[in-house]
């Protein structure tokens, strides 16, 4: 897949169609309109376009909101597309300057003069431009002036996947993993560089690695423990993951995301690594000691083991 971080780098090819969100997460219900995408490039034996924006528009639109939490960080999201054989994205700086844009404007420069549009492909209700005032009907108008055809994937298409990523971000809030890779079609993770910690697990038996999340807008699933995998320099571990404030040993502690990795003894300090969220274990809790914290970090390495020999062999 070939990646364009702006209008002025872009570069046609022959007979696009094209498809415009911001596609956080890349869901099942995304997946849909990515799919008809395909068949549509395909029909009119061109490529696929997905225009998109970073950063995210409400990060832009509403700055004083700190509440947006992305499934995806910017790399994330351009490797799910490049998994589902996407030809091409346009990745649009998004700016006040571009969110000025009317409709009309978006369809002419970016739709007809940058990507040369043979045929869009839309979800249903889905609208664009300033105040997204552009929608479906703009799209109709302006494909007879300009000769390219609009496709709008029925609602019923998307509503009987009942996916969304609201939905997806609420399930990942109260630790229900089963409902978000239902959703998402595959297990949530995250990408991270590993840091230096307080070493209070070497301490306790219980060695880990420290994750800090490589996009500060990620949503961190809900406090607890998890059965997670681990995958560095390309070689994928399994582990026992914890995300909280560390409530036994006290409260000055920031949301952390640690982990624990079995059969695992490397120096991986300053490295890239993925994390995925495979199972629920507990909630993260605060113990009477130290001992009946390591009582309990032994009962999450059992659970933990025996899910892994359950579910993965």
């Amino acid at each position: 897949m070939r990646v364009f971080r702006s209008l002025q780098g872009y570069q046609q090819g022959h007979a696009a169609a094209a498809t415009i969100g911001t596609f956080d997460g890349v869901h099942l219900g995304h997946q849909k309109i990515l799919g008809r995408l395909m068949d549509a490039a395909h029909a009119v034996q061109g490529e696929s376009v997905v225009i998109s924006f970073h950063p995210h528009p409400r990060l832009v639109l509403n700055p004083e909101d700190h509440s947006l939490r992305l499934l995806q960080s910017i790399d994330e999201k351009i490797a799910s597309l490049e998994a589902l054989g996407i030809d091409k994205l346009l990745l649009i700086p998004f700016t006040l300057e571009f969110a000025a844009l009317t409709s009309q404007q978006f369809i002419l420069q970016v739709l007809i003069e940058t990507v040369g549009i043979q045929r869009m492909v839309i979800g249903y209700d889905h609208h664009f431009g300033h105040d997204r005032k552009g929608g479906l009907k703009e799209l109709q108008s302006a494909a007879g002036a300009y000769g390219f055809e609009v496709e709008e994937i029925p609602a019923e298409q998307i509503d009987n996947a009942n996916v969304s990523s609201t939905k997806i971000r609420n399930a990942l809030s109260t630790g229900d993993l089963v409902t978000a890779q239902r959703f998402l079609g595959y297990d949530y993770g995250l990408t991270g560089t590993v840091i230096k910690g307080e070493q209070l697990g070497r301490q306790l038996g219980y060695p880990t690695a420290n994750i800090r999340p490589n996009d500060p807008h990620k949503l961190i699933p809900a406090e607890g423990v998890y059965l997670s995998r681990l995958t560095v320099e390309g070689r994928s571990y399994f582990g026992m993951l914890n995300v909280g404030k560390k409530p036994t040993v006290g409260d000055r502690f920031p949301l952390g995301i640690e982990v624990y990795i079995f059969d695992f003894d490397h120096d991986i300090y300053g490295l890239q690594v993925q994390v995925e969220f495979l199972d629920w274990i507990r909630p993260d809790m605060k113990f009477d000691s130290l001992e009946a914290l390591v009582t309990a970090l032994d009962g999450d390495r059992d659970a933990s083991l025996a899910l892994i020999k359950q579910r993965y062999g």
